[in-house]
């Protein structure tokens, strides 16, 4: 017999009409196309800067990173004060990133590439992209069969939770969103004095 209260409960769950899925579909090409547009155009689809930032000679990709981090950072905590978005942290596990990460920068410095920039690179007709491609789909296949025994593995090593820097050093996000935006500048002006374009 069904509980009423949980039919209920589950009457919110319906299927978005499809409207609003090609409205959603629509809005992830259009912010799609603006994120390849601007990789592009910052350079980051170009081999040779690339491997100039893995080379500590050319800081342009950090430059990009250190820029999108801290609007990210400045929009994502703003809207979430306003109630206009929702926090999704994942769990810091350490482990897991740290094999994550060494992963990522071993491919990363092989094919000269990351998934993103690897896209950006294709679409401006590097065609040598499309094997590095080829490998992060053969990557994710992998990943996605052998999720059910990292789960019980790798996955719990230093398993922090859902933690956030603020919380971890116990100081208000507003407070640290603007003192972290300072560092994040400072870091980029030196960056540009020391490296310019």
């Amino acid at each position: 017999m069904i509980d009423p209260g949980k039919a209920g409960d589950q009457s919110h769950k319906k299927p978005a009409p499809p409207v609003a899925a090609a409205s959603k579909l629509l809005a992830g090409v259009v912010f799609g196309l603006a994120f390849g547009f601007l990789l592009q155009k910052g350079g980051v689809g170009k081999f040779h800067i690339l491997i100039g930032q893995l080379l500590l000679e050319d800081f342009t990709v950090a430059k990009i990173m250190l820029t999108a981090i801290g609007v990210g950072m400045v929009g994502i905590f703003t809207l979430h004060h306003f109630a206009k978005v929702n926090l999704h942290l994942k769990p810091t596990r350490i482990g897991a990133n740290i094999i994550g990460g060494l992963l990522f920068g071993a491919g990363f410095a092989l094919m000269g590439y990351c998934p993103g920039t690897a896209a950006a690179a294709l679409g401006q007709g590097s065609w040598d992209a499309l094997f590095g491609m080829a490998g992060l789909v053969a990557g994710s296949w992998i990943f996605a069969e052998s999720s059910a025994s990292l789960k019980t593995t790798v996955e719990k090593w230093g398993d922090f939770g859902k933690v956030s820097l603020p919380d971890l050093l116990h100081v208000p996000r507003g407070v640290f969103v603007i003192i972290f935006a300072v560092l994040l500048t400072a870091g980029l002006l030196v960056l540009e004095r020391a490296f310019p374009r």
